[in-house]
């Protein structure tokens, strides 16, 4: 007989044992059976799309504590659905719909929790999708698609069966993603609207288990635009932000006869036409209309011109990754920030015991916020109010040219001048970033503290630091003259430096949080899947990186419009925290509309900013240190270095192991490490910064001008 201790050791052994998975073609029928996508998937497992292709396609397997929790959610999909089950379906589904539909819907992934809203009710008679065909007559455009297994989606599972969004063109066809093709019958708004609700099956599922499931988003091409009754363009406004219907147009009189609403922003460009919720049922509906600049250019590049399908893959994928577009780049950054944070979620009253609406903890909440007067902007009812005349933060991105007779000989005799631009410096920036989260209070005469964010009167301009570098203190990088309002980053730098900090008053919040945490980590995974899509992946060694970053656009242009609408929601949802106020009849003292919006904070924007120019600092500073090398000119997240060569790797500093220094630059695809923005002769850079110019607006050729963030 074994003993005891034997018997445990053996029960041991077991625990111990990896938890078995079943083979990745399994894998991937119990998850195309459950409906999941495999972004939603990875949401949920908190990990990468790619990763979970790579558990499906076998090149890897799960590690703890995902392997356990991959594991428990493979057996309960396949006690639901078994082998034998899906044998027997292709015959069932030929008959429910005779068209073959893919097997990947890119609606966004459903948040971190496992709470989503209730299926909605399914149609009585579902729209019957295809694959969409290239209608004649249209440009074509390149669109590498991958093979995918076809198989009918799991309807009871997805309440949102056909993804997050379609294209809608004049002949009827309505194309999704992942190659869908529905039949849209609507010849008016108003039973385009109708038919979006109940029948297309569109939507998008909540990102947090407190928010909203996403309204579908349908796209007008300019001849659907037409058919439905709408002028193919909007004229005689200044801005395009002003576009919109008149009130008295046919079409805006049809959607109020129906008992249709629109919201403040009007017919637009971006329309949202709705009807009060019916219980927890929503009623609204999206419309983006292509030919009046819905897709700015600078947000998504040749978007506009492609082909209704190849849209609706650019869409699609964003919308998978990100959030379905819900305005601008710089809406949809915000907005964003909303979903991922809600500022509510239910709670009971004690008292009553029904469920209430409650603040929802890490949140902004719900009622806007006035700001500190260093805060604000000159024109707030704040500073206008009380007559402030004490100064703002100016907490900027820099915008630096080195004095050009601080140049040494050995400098202006380097060939080349090379531009190393960072990826998404504000939102590397943004990652565990402590934020205000309460109304700010006033102190005086208060001890320096750099856990606590907010804003500081401090005299820094008795720091004297290199010539060569910009000052960190300042956007223009020059010398501070006298006491400023700093940003909490900004004077712990200084710290830092190993130089005294003594504020002279500051106005602080008591509650702080992490706001941005998930904004942030939901982009750095869209963007670096994205490049991933591409081409360009973490395991490249920098000079394979720097390759494939040559012609990783060319691979796929509908990728490289995601990956600049990634870039530009990251910039201008910082730039929207301290929207200014618009059009010429604006007077000062006023309230601008973006005031009425918990997301209008300043303070937020300038602790991102001012974090955003101290990396850079850093790493300036490290990189004279460690090389001897100083930068040309610095702007928002691009430097210029003179160099001996035309390759970034003639100049960074690299460990004698061939692995890059830590503490200066380093190439790769991620957040806040570089890459190559372009190279030029040094006479060009100097020949720039003696005009006053700087090389960094242009080092990437074309007269390039990069974007400030705002």
């Amino acid at each position: 007989m074994p003993t005891e201790e034997e018997l445990f050791a053996s029960v041991d052994a077991l625990l111990g044992e990896e938890p078995q998975l079943p083979p990745p073609a399994e894998r991937a029928r119990l998850r195309e059976a459950a409906g999941i996508t495999q972004a939603r998937l990875a949401q949920a497992l908190k990990s990468s799309t790619q990763t979970v292709k790579n558990w499906e396609n076998g090149r890897s397997e799960p590690k703890e504590p995902r392997l356990t929790a991959y594991q428990r959610l493979l057996k309960g999909w396949a006690a639901k659905y078994p082998a034998h089950a899906a044998r027997a379906a292709p015959a069932q589904a030929t008959a429910a719909a005779p068209q073959p539909v893919p097997e990947t819907f890119t609606g966004p992934a459903v948040s971190e929790s496992a709470d989503t809203a209730a299926p909605a009710q399914a149609p009585a008679t579902p729209a019957a999708p295809e694959r969409s065909a290239r209608p004649a007559g249209r440009a074509a455009t390149s669109s590498r698609r991958p093979t995918r297994k076809h198989v009918v989606p799991n309807i009871a599972a997805a309440p949102y069966q056909y993804g997050p969004l379609a294209v809608l063109d004049d002949d009827g066809a309505a194309y999704g993603v992942e190659g869908i093709k529905l039949n849209c019958p609507a010849t008016t708004v108003v039973e385009l609207v109708e038919w979006t609700l109940r029948e297309s099956r569109l939507g998008a599922p909540k990102l947090n288990r407190y928010g909203k499931d996403s309204d579908p988003l349908i796209v007008l091409t300019a001849a659907a635009a037409v058919k439905l009754g709408l002028p193919e363009r909007l004229e005689g406004h200044e801005q395009r932000r002003s576009l919109r219907l008149p009130e008295d147009h046919p079409v805006v009189k049809q959607v109020a006869k129906a008992k249709w609403q629109l919201t403040q922003r009007g017919f637009g460009p971006w329309a949202r036409i709705y009807r009060k919720a019916q219980g927890r049922e929503r009623q609204c509906v999206q419309l983006a209309i292509l030919s009046w600049d819905a897709l700015d250019e600078r947000s998504w590049p040749g978007v506009a011109g492609m082909e209704p399908a190849d849209i609706a893959r650019v869409l699609g994928v964003y919308a998978q990754r990100v959030i379905t577009p819900r305005g601008s780049t710089a809406v949809s950054g915000l907005e964003l920030m909303t979903a991922l944070r809600p500022p509510t979620k239910p709670e009971r009253d004690a008292e009553t015991g029904n469920w209430v609406s409650g603040h929802n903890p890490g949140s902004l909440g719900t009622e806007p916020m006035d700001p500190a007067p260093p805060e604000a902007t000159p024109e707030h009812p704040v500073v206008v109010n009380s007559g402030w005349r004490g100064g703002f933060l100016n907490e900027e991105a820099y915008q630096w040219v080195r004095p050009v007779q601080t140049l040494s000989d050995e400098e202006c005799t380097l060939p080349y001048a090379v531009g190393l631009d960072l990826n998404t410096a504000f939102l590397a920036a943004a990652a565990r970033l402590a934020v205000g989260l309460s109304a700010p209070d006033h102190f005086h005469n208060v001890k320096f503290n750099p856990k606590i964010p907010g804003s500081w009167l401090a005299d820094l301009s008795h720091i004297d630091l290199d010539p060569r570098l910009p000052s960190p203190f300042t956007p223009d990088g020059s010398r501070p003259t006298g006491p400023a309002w700093y940003q909490t980053h900004t004077l712990a730098y200084a710290q830092e430096l190993g130089h005294d900090v003594h504020p002279i008053e500051a106005y602080l919040r008591r509650e702080t949080g992490a706001y941005l945490d998930p904004w942030h980590d939901r982009l750095k995974n869209a963007y670096v899947d994205t490049l991933a899509d591409m081409g360009v992946t973490k395991d490249l060694d920098d000079a394979a990186f720097l390759a494939a970053m040559e012609q990783h656009k060319q691979n796929d242009p509908a990728l490289a419009a995601v990956l600049a609408a990634i870039k530009a929601t990251v910039k201008g949802g910082v730039g929207k925290l301290r929207e200014r106020p618009q059009g010429k009849h604006y007077k000062q003292g006023e309230p601008w509309p973006a005031l009425e919006r918990p997301t209008w904070r300043p303070d937020i924007r300038a602790a991102v900013i001012s974090k955003a120019r101290v990396n850079m600092h850093r790493k300036l500073n490290n990189m004279a240190k460690m090389t001897g090398l100083f930068p040309l000119a610095v702007l928002s997240d691009c430097v210029v270095y003179p160099s001996p060569g035309e390759s970034p790797l003639d100049f960074l500093p690299y460990a004698a192991s061939g692995k890059p220094q830590p503490g200066g630059f380093r190439l790769g695809p991620t957040p806040g490490l570089a890459k190559l923005e372009g190279v030029q002769s040094m006479l060009w850079a100097v020949d720039l910064m003696e005009k006053g110019l700087n090389p960094a607006r242009h080092i990437k050729g074309g007269d390039a001008v990069l974007d400030d963030g705002e």
